[in-house]
């Protein structure tokens, strides 16, 4: 028996989702990167999902669901709970079916996504300290109003819209040997490996399917070991998309039965990849949408062919960016902050200074102080953040300041 022909997500699911989003989304491009194929060894293609309506995938899957819904059902309007795209989407689609959203949001949401998911209409009640509590609340007021509830990937509509991408990439990209996307929950994986799997399956080939998570937020490699949904304690992770502590059951049945593989990325390797979207292909992309380039530059995926990334979503709080940016700066060797001792007299700070441009370093931020638990009278503690080209480069400078004889920490 065809295990394709038995999932609870078929290509012809696929296909009817595909049909009710026609002239309701935007296909979104596909750009080559030469910079990160040559890397590689292969052509490497990104499909920007980041340009998507209200900023990523999400869209797709609440549009189809609650599109199905009776006329009953959406004069009851829909709940949801998201801390950011799922919110989004469920906001953007809800306006074009003419329904009423209800959306919960955890506390100290990101400004951002907060006035963008009001912006599109929708109702946002803040609720809890982390989107489980929101989702708990969420679920008590659909079982308390018959309002209907909108899961983010628990779902056969929502699986089968997010599985739209699979057949966008196909057309786009008839070549593709291997796609790689961010997992969460496991929405996207499983629709795009159902559309992608069951296509090549008709056309005699194999094209690999790999989920990629961050190592602090990986439920999928366990759960996979097991053959059985494995929580996670705790989840903590700049790639808040993809910060799932429990895969979703639906989900896990297909991904279990289709996908190749699931690997990790660390968080440094997030950081790099973000910088390297920004500076290489001019591309905003949230960390939950950069882990399969991180996976690509750390080398996780042999032999990759043609390869698909799915840059998920563009929804990142210029707070956290810029914070991602230092981190993938200093991951990269490009930015470095040193704390060393000297001597309290004239001319200390200077000899630093003439160290540092000597070796062709940039500071870019300096801190003198003189008073603390560990400061002996007579000196001075400075904290000096560096700007450099590389691993090496910082290496030189800091044995630049030994010779000299301080002796430079590294802090970041």
């Amino acid at each position: 028996m065809n295990i394709l022909q038995t999932l609870p997500v078929t290509l012809d699911d696929v296909l009817e989702a595909q049909k009710l989003l026609d002239g309701i989304i935007a296909r979104t491009p596909v750009e080559s990167s030469r910079a990160l194929g040559a890397q590689v060894g292969g052509e490497v293609y990104f499909k920007c999902e980041n340009l998507q309506r209200a900023g990523s995938f999400k869209v797709r899957g609440a549009y189809v669901r609650m599109a199905r819904l009776s006329p009953e059902e959406k004069k009851r309007g829909v709940v949801a709970a998201s801390a950011g795209n799922h919110a989004q989407g469920v906001a953007v689609a809800a306006k074009s079916l003419g329904i009423k959203a209800r959306i919960y949001m955890p506390l100290g949401v990101a400004l951002p996504k907060l006035a963008a998911t009001r912006s599109h209409g929708a109702e946002v009640i803040l609720h809890g300290h982390n989107v489980d509590e929101a989702l708990a609340e969420a679920q008590r007021y659909s079982n308390e109003t018959g309002t209907v509830f909108v899961h983010p990937f628990d779902n056969v509509d929502v699986v089968a819209g997010q599985g739209t991408v699979g057949l966008e990439i196909l057309e786009q990209i008839p070549t593709v040997d291997t796609v790689l996307m961010g997992v969460g929950g496991g929405g996207l994986l499983a629709g795009v490996a159902v559309a992608i799997k069951a296509r090549a399956k008709e056309l005699g080939r194999d094209i690999r399917i790999i989920g990629v998570q961050a190592e602090n937020a990986a439920a999928y490699p366990p759960s996979l070991a097991a053959d059985a949904l494995v929580p996670l304690k705790k989840v903590s992770t700049m790639a808040d998309g993809i910060a799932v502590g429990r895969p979703g059951q639906l989900p896990f049945s297909i991904i279990r039965e289709l996908v190749d593989d699931v690997v990790t990325v660390s968080e440094d390797s997030l950081a790099r990849a973000l910088i390297f979207l920004l500076e290489r292909a001019k591309m905003v992309v949230e960390p939950a949408g950069a882990v399969g380039v991180a996976a690509l530059m750390d080398g996780k995926i042999e032999h990759p062919g043609t390869t698909a990334v799915v840059l998920s979503g563009g929804n990142i709080d210029p707070m956290l960016m810029l914070k991602v940016i230092q981190r993938g700066l200093s991951a990269a060797g490009r930015y470095m902050t040193v704390r060393m001792m000297l001597d309290d007299r004239p001319g200390s700070l200077a000899t630093i200074a003439r160290i540092i441009a000597e070796n062709d370093a940039n500071v870019t931020g300096l801190d003198h102080t003189r008073v603390g638990g560990s400061i002996s009278m007579g000196d001075v503690s400075i904290t000096v953040n560096l700007e450099t080209k590389g691993h090496q480069h910082g290496e030189q400078v800091l044995s630049a300041l030994r010779a000299e004889g301080f002796q430079p920490i590294v802090v970041h």
